[in-house]
């Protein structure tokens, strides 16, 4: 199992390393405050963006890796005693430590929920667990280096169809820490949070120019959604048919639990286009240089926020750009951006190229549509439903999923733009009212198509989430102090608190839901002996092998099944983890997943016939089987009087390990 230790660790390596490079890139580009504050954003883009092609082509070892850190820790050291002009040292306010702490206690949070539960001999999961499944490509590529295999399906032709920058940062601290990939995993998850947080609370300082903003963006940050109140209050556990249930979307605090990958692409977006009005006022080689690898992290950590919403934010935000630069700088910043889309097509190619053969492979559907947001139910007609629904998203969800930030930062951003502000800071406000713009429209009316959530919807707000809750606080701390529109402070801070009020039910329900969890016997039971079963398999599965088990086994111990103790525990990967792992990783024509799946669920049914046992050792590359009680084919084994497969160790009433015949 996981242990918080070791997780620790990981969080402290992360802490120590990310920033430190950071800072020493941002010192000369941005104000102190932020220079401080979106460190551990930049540090983590840059090394990541810059390492992968190294690693890709010079191998991925632990020697690599520590090398090229201390490496990039010594530039950040000289970087850091070269003596700075005066133009580069721009007084401001600063961050108390304080607003630090509570940052990095809020970001427990997230991490807290993927930690392993115990008690009387069971352990379980809290139910974002679910979503941390991908812990299998960190194991992987940590174990295999890159460029990634895919863990989830033995089909040699198929690749990893999945952006993995993140995950690929996550097994650099697993290889020099020498951890798991759970372990690093939760470590990354913290400073995820932690380095959001940092961000958010740097540009809501530096635009009200009150250092009391920094813990306002903590307490928006936490904020929930007024689901949990709503239903108390109505006395109901839904409200179908005239509302269909919430899908997902949910505040920030939400989003870095479940999906800290998109979380950290957002915050790359959010700093990337910082990064950009700062270009638009002063060029230099460094700064597009790390305006494109910025932009490269957040692509190949998440397409739906670094690639659809950024393109679009892009759209919105450049022409605003070039009509507000100088018109003498203008030509020099447009060639700067061309030279930064470059380097960022260039670097992004092999990912690009791998998302294309993946659509492909899946049929070659349209992986976005257009399809506006649902928020009725089937009470409504059909017709009256679709026409609802378009102001349905601006009037119900969003007021409710973002309780705190929505009206209140809408009217903050009036008050901004209606304030006398210089322009630095006009321009960042112009440019973030595109993202917010960006990522609201983006969820509002498109969505993703291969999967059965819609993740570009469902991510995107990010975005948004991100830049209203920075000038919410900035609301609320007084934006730019005497030079704010009085008659806006006192409804942005009766729409924030008053948000923050009701939100607290569901704050607590994620508390709950995140530290303690429900357990779900008996699986929680059977999982507690899990990783003596799995450290079993691994004696006979080599580093590359692949190992078969019941894709559905302790498929409770998560709210959708998924073979969750696999993805944990086993270090290897597998010939077929399951439809929920298929349909994020695996290439796989829906039809196509739906076939595999049924004859994987057949044999350890106790259903399969020889064929399809002879299937597992050839078409899928199963090198290993591994039987337990709970599958149905333990009674009646498949496995035992075929030529495929020799029995290598059973342990009376727990497991059974078979081996391919060479």
């Amino acid at each position: 199992m996981a242990s918080p230790v070791y997780a620790l660790v990981c969080a402290l390596i992360a802490t120590a390393f990310w920033p430190l490079l950071g800072y020493a890139l941002g010192s000369p580009l941005l104000p102190r405050v932020l220079a401080i504050t979106a460190a551990p954003v930049i540090g983590w883009s840059v090394h990541s963006a810059a390492t992968l092609p190294i690693y890709l082509l010079f191998g991925f070892s632990p020697l690599l890796v520590a090398g090229i850190g201390v490496v990039f820790v010594l530039i950040a050291g000289f970087s850091m005693s070269q003596p700075r002009g005066a133009s580069e040292i721009e007084p401001g306010e600063t961050i108390p430590v304080w607003a630090f702490a509570a940052a990095a206690l809020l970001a427990l949070l997230p991490a807290a929920s993927i930690l392993p539960k115990s008690s009387d001999g069971a352990v379980w999961l809290a139910d974002a667990t679910f979503d941390h499944a991908k812990i299998a490509m960190i194991d992987a590529m940590a174990r295999l280096g890159l460029p990634p295999v895919n863990p989830v399906f033995g089909d040699a032709s198929s690749g990893l169809a999945y952006y993995y920058l993140w995950h690929f940062s996550a097994a650099e601290i697993a290889l020099v820490a020498s951890t798991s990939g759970w372990e690093a995993d939760i470590g990354l998850t913290w400073f995820t949070a932690f380095a959001s947080l940092s961000l958010m609370m740097g540009l809501a300082v530096w635009l009200s120019k009150h250092a009391i903003a920094a813990i306002w963006v903590v307490a928006l940050a936490a904020a929930g959604s007024l689901w949990v109140t709503l239903y108390w209050i109505f006395q109901a556990e839904t409200f179908a048919p005239g509302l269909r249930p919430p899908i997902g979307m949910g505040g920030w605090l939400f989003q870095a639990t479940w999906a800290p990958q998109h979380l950290m692409a957002a915050s790359c977006v959010v700093a990337a286009m910082l990064l950009v009005t700062r270009f638009a006022l002063r060029q230099s080689l460094t700064l597009v240089v790390t305006i494109a690898l910025v932009i490269v992290a957040g692509f190949e950590s998440s397409a739906f926020v670094g690639g659809v919403a950024f393109a679009v934010a892009g759209c919105i935000s450049v022409p605003i750009l070039i009509g507000e630069v100088h018109p003498q700088r203008r030509l020099r910043f447009v060639g700067g951006l061309a030279i930064a889309a470059v380097l960022v097509v260039c670097l992004i190619a092999p990912f690009v190229r791998d998302q294309l053969a993946a659509i492909a492979a899946r049929g070659g559907a349209t992986p976005i549509a257009i399809s506006p947001y649902r928020v009725f139910g089937n009470q409504f007609s059909d017709w009256l439903r679709h026409l609802l629904d378009v102001p349905g998203y601006w009037l119900v969800i969003l007021p409710v999923e973002l309780p705190a930030t929505f009206m209140a930062g809408v009217m903050a951003f009036a008050a901004a733009l209606l304030s006398a502000m210089p322009e630095g800071e006009r321009l960042v406000i112009k440019v973030f009212a595109g993202l917010a713009a960006a990522g609201l429209v983006v969820s509002w009316l498109f969505a993703s198509t291969l999967g059965t959530n819609n993740d570009l919807g469902l991510r995107t707000i990010l975005l948004a989430e991100a830049v209203l809750i920075v000038l919410t606080a900035a609301g609320l701390a007084g934006l730019q102090g005497k030079s704010e529109p009085k008659s806006w402070r006192t409804p942005i801070m009766v729409a924030a608190l008053g948000g923050l009020a009701l939100s607290v039910p569901d704050f607590i329900l994620t508390i709950r839901d995140n530290v303690v969890a429900t357990p779900r016997p008996p699986d929680a039971k059977v999982f507690a002996e899990a990783p003596d079963l799995w450290s079993a398999a691994r004696r006979y599965a080599g580093p590359a092998a692949r190992i078969a088990n019941n894709p559905r086994f302790l498929a409770d111990l998560t709210p959708w099944p998924v073979n969750i103790s696999w993805a944990l525990l086993a270090d290897r990967s597998s010939c077929f983890a399951g439809r929920e792992m298929a349909i994020a990783l695996a290439p796989l024509p829906p039809e196509r997943r739906a076939e595999i799946e049924a004859e994987f669920l057949r044999v350890f049914d106790g259903e399969g016939t020889p064929n399809n046992v002879h299937d597992l050792a050839t078409k899928f590359g199963c090198q290993v089987v591994l039987l337990v009680p709970q599958d149905k084919a333990w009674g009646h084994d498949p496995f035992a009087a075929g030529p495929d497969y020799r029995l290598a160790e059973t342990r009376e009433g727990r497991w059974r390990i078979y081996v391919r015949e060479k």
